[in-house]
């Protein structure tokens, strides 16, 4: 079963950011085909809400790590493999019937550019399947699990079959020639095609498993542990940002008697940070990736959604505050509909005046921390809504991010503590920043 998400928390948390590369996916992107990127972006657009496809990832990635293999073929033979495979028109099938003069001819000329590609996709395709055998025969004796080595039994059953077997006996391609460039063309690209490109789909698979494996060890990531518990839980230690240059860690736990956390703290203090990279790590988790944690330990989730860079919809006419209270209709409707979904939002009704989100802040936070098997991070500069949400609710963990005077400069720690703060240094950084020095001294 899918994980929910939608193009809101994809884009907060910059998961994918449409080839920007400062992004999640960009950081796990060291796959060596263009096959392998697309699966690892797929990947990324789809986690999934079920443990045993979650584990079964965990495992393979495990697997590559622990035994450091390295991408096994050149990557530079892929593009001409699946330009080959794809002329499957019959106009362009060889014959040795051509084999004739003007051919010979044209060959020595150098104008025989069909033949050619014809030749080289031949020469590539092979060269594959020789170095995918001796792969597969390298990690074959090796203990493998689940959909993984049901994946290596596909690969070894393609492999071994009449048509390919031939491969099994052979080294390198050498040169071919054109009865033997006949010969396999007829095989490759007409009788075998499909064989072929499944063939290339798995090792596009590896690919990725290899490339998420190196991250792993070189960022030093740990994979996180599911819960098998009824009780839904949310434990994460030592979380940081991956994406943020030294980032301070986090430690957070959930669970359903405080399933709601209000957050507070000043300007600057981290809580957006604070709030991806929760985010970031229950994405990850359900992904069965590497994450930036020391430990965690969560319960399978049905989906995410996050609300931190909500932008206005004017081409709609939308105005910001609009703009936030389509999106809690959502999130609303989506709790209503679903048990055990993550929701984050940066500062409810922002775009409206104190008296109404402060109003606003307090009955909706009322009301979602009802679903108590939904699990909600909500942070606010309305410090005076955490004072009215004590008296309401006991299911509400309040947390903030503090602030440390050094003088008049604001010293931020980013290490979250029990509590409401009152930290509001607005007018302080607007002092320091001299900003109405400035506009004095123009008059």
């Amino acid at each position: 079963m899918a994980f929910k998400i939608d193009q809101q928390t994809i884009d907060d948390l910059k998961i994918i950011t449409n080839g920007k590369g400062n992004d999640v996916y960009s950081l796990f992107n060291r796959t060596k085909t263009r096959g392998g990127a697309k699966i690892l972006k797929d990947m990324f657009l789809y986690p999934c809400s079920h443990a045993d496809e979650i584990t079964n990832r965990v495992n393979t990635i495990k697997f590559f790590k622990e035994e450091n293999i390295s991408f096994p073929i050149d990557n530079a033979i892929f593009d001409i493999i699946e330009f080959y495979l794809s002329n499957t028109d019959e106009r362009t099938r060889l014959s040795l019937h051509e084999d004739n003069i003007k051919r010979k001819l044209n060959q020595v000329i150098g104008s025989d550019t069909e033949y050619q590609q014809i030749n080289k996709g031949v020469s590539d395709t092979l060269q594959f399947l020789i170095d995918l055998n001796k792969f597969i025969s390298v990690i074959d004796g090796k203990t493998l699990q689940g959909d993984f080595k049901k994946d290596i039994d596909s690969i070894k059953k393609l492999l071994e079959s009449p048509s390919l077997f031939l491969i099994k006996e052979m080294h390198k391609v050498g040169k071919l020639s054109y009865t033997k460039t006949v010969e396999y063309d007829q095989l490759l690209r007409f009788t075998v095609r499909k064989d072929i490109l499944k063939l290339l789909h798995h090792i596009y698979k590896i690919d990725v498993f290899i490339a998420v494996a190196q991250v792993s060890k070189e960022l030093n990531f740990s994979f996180a542990e599911i819960n098998e518990n009824e009780v839904n839980i949310i434990d994460i230690q030592g979380a940081y940002h991956p994406l943020v240059p030294n980032a301070v860690p986090n430690n957070i736990t959930i669970t359903e008697e405080n399933s709601m956390v209000f957050l507070t703290g000043a300007n600057m203090a981290g809580k957006s940070t604070f709030m991806k990279t929760f985010s970031i790590a229950i994405y990850l988790a359900h992904m069965g990736f590497p994450l930036p944690v020391k430990k965690m330990l969560f319960s399978i989730q049905n989906g995410m959604f996050t609300t931190i860079n909500l932008a206005d919809n004017l081409n709609m006419g939308f105005s910001h505050f609009y703009a936030e209270v389509s999106r809690v209709k959502k999130v609303a409707e989506e709790v209503n509909k679903n048990e055990r979904l993550i929701i984050v939002f940066d500062e409810l009704f922002r775009g409206t005046n104190v008296k109404d989100a402060h109003e606003a802040t307090v009955a909706v936070i009322d009301a979602f921390a009802n679903k108590v098997k939904c699990t909600f991070i909500i942070s606010t500069h309305i410090i005076e809504a955490g004072e009215d949400l004590k008296k309401l609710k006991d299911n509400i963990r309040f947390l903030y991010l503090p602030t440390v005077m050094e003088g008049k400069k604001p010293h931020y720690t980013y290490t979250i503590k029990e509590g409401i703060t009152n930290d509001r240094h607005g007018m302080l950084i607007i002092e320091n920043e001299k900003i109405l020095d400035i506009l004095k001294a123009s008059n």
